[in-house]
């Protein structure tokens, strides 16, 4: 047995050997950068990479084993990455010292696919769905919104006229004012009122635009300003009785809120500043802020602080003022025999567009300047009588300054001595 056995072995190192010449003869022979002799032997594939990083380039070779083919048809080492600007770019091969023969791949980053969206296709791919996100958050609204009223909404069985339109269909005007200011049986359900302000329609418009768009004649002139003083002397003037109304002073009286009738007359509008007396209580109801206004037709004593608040008559002395300005305006456009100047405001030449109050005190109260007179007007008996009232409208003293009713009587008598009818 001793003899034998060495002969027994002697087989199965043959076949060991055979074996492992085989699998040799079957290895793959790869170069590789970092191995001795710069070869290495593999059962799976030869690899090259080239690495890029901070624009540093680096080659190297290698050899992958069979059990790193991970997928086997393509493994993952084989595919070129990108990451946090480095950059591996890999070829694979199987022969012999292939990738010592293979090409380097390329230092540059892989380019990325193309892509065929513009950016106008991009932004509609971006902005549809948010656009689409958004109407049906709106329709979501609108209907909870909606279901929300008619839940809150309560019938009301015992006033039916409250699901009737307001006016009825054939309803004027006319009829619908005579049925609110009637006042008998009926005229009122005591549950609710409303307060309505019902006022002419001037198709002129304010005394501005007329004047802006037209000159007019002197029997036009005399027209407007007469109305004015008429409009105004009614404003300052008490009337005691069942119809009465107490004295009103407007404080903000200028061409803007003096409206154009049809007939060339005007009526003074805009009440929003007017204060009224209590001749009872001699009290006047009036905001703490007494400067109030258009500043450009601020009279002097409202410009430098001196009007006497307490007293009435103050108040209406600034409206005499500024109704000075406005006659100054419709005298501007009067035309004899085709002369006549461009519209303007007052102290059109004196300060900026919107004036501040300094500005108009500097020209009105230190200065003492006031809208300057043509000469033309002294050749025409109305356009003198007019530029007379102005002066003594603009008096520096309010106490000196003509009344309205007395402007009122002045225009009257000149108007009948044109022949003008009323």
């Amino acid at each position: 047995m001793s003899i034998s056995s060495p002969c027994l072995r002697l087989p199965r190192l043959i076949v060991l050997l055979l074996i492992a010449l085989a699998r040799w003869a079957e290895a793959l022979i790869c170069h590789c950068e970092q191995c001795a002799n710069r070869t290495c032997m593999t059962d799976g594939l030869c690899l090259v990479n080239v690495l890029i990083q901070d624009g540093k380039v680096t080659h190297n070779s290698l050899c992958i084993a069979d059990s790193e083919r991970v997928p086997r048809d393509r493994p993952f080492m084989c595919f070129s990455t990108s990451t946090n600007g480095i950059y591996h770019n890999v070829e694979c091969c199987q022969t012999d010292f292939c990738n010592k023969k293979l090409p380097a791949p390329s230092t540059s980053p892989s380019p990325r696919p193309p892509t065929n969206l513009g950016p106008v296709e991009l932004a509609a791919v971006i902005a549809g769905p948010v656009c689409l996100v958004c109407i049906l958050l709106m329709l979501v609204l609108y209907i909870c919104h909606n279901r929300t009223v008619i839940h809150h909404r309560v019938p009301n069985d015992e006033d039916p006229s409250l699901d009737r339109p307001f006016i009825s269909e054939g309803t004027t005007l006319k009829d619908l004012i005579y049925d609110m200011t009637t006042s008998g049986s009926g005229s009122d359900n005591g549950t609710w009122t409303q307060l309505w302000l019902v006022s002419d329609y001037h198709e002129h418009g304010s005394l501005f635009d007329y004047l802006n768009r037209y000159t007019v004649t002197v029997e036009g002139m005399l027209k407007l300003s007469l109305s004015t003083a008429s409009g105004l002397a009614h404003l300052h003037m008490e009337i005691v009785g069942t119809q009465g109304k107490p004295a009103i002073a407007h404080r903000d009286l200028k061409s803007k809120n003096i409206l154009v009738k049809k007939n060339g007359t005007c009526c003074i509008a805009d009440l929003g500043l007017a204060v009224r007396h209590d001749s009872a209580t001699d009290t006047i109801d009036i905001a703490p802020n007494h400067r109030v206004g258009t500043k450009r037709y601020m009279a002097p004593e409202v410009l430098d602080d001196s009007i006497n608040m307490k007293h009435f008559e103050s108040f209406k002395r600034a409206d005499i003022y500024a109704m000075g300005l406005v006659f100054w305006e419709i005298a501007r456009r009067c035309s004899i025999g085709g002369i006549h100047e461009d519209y303007q405001l007052p102290y059109y030449d004196l300060v900026p567009s919107d004036p501040s109050v300094e500005e108009m005190k500097k020209v009105v109260c230190e200065q003492k300047l006031r809208p300057n007179i043509p000469n033309r007007w002294q050749s025409c008996e109305a356009l003198r009588v007019m530029a007379k009232i102005m002066r003594e409208c603009w008096y520096a003293n309010g106490a000196a300054r003509l009344t309205a009713l007395r402007i009122k009587k002045t225009l009257s008598q000149l108007s009948q001595q044109e022949g003008l009818k009323m």
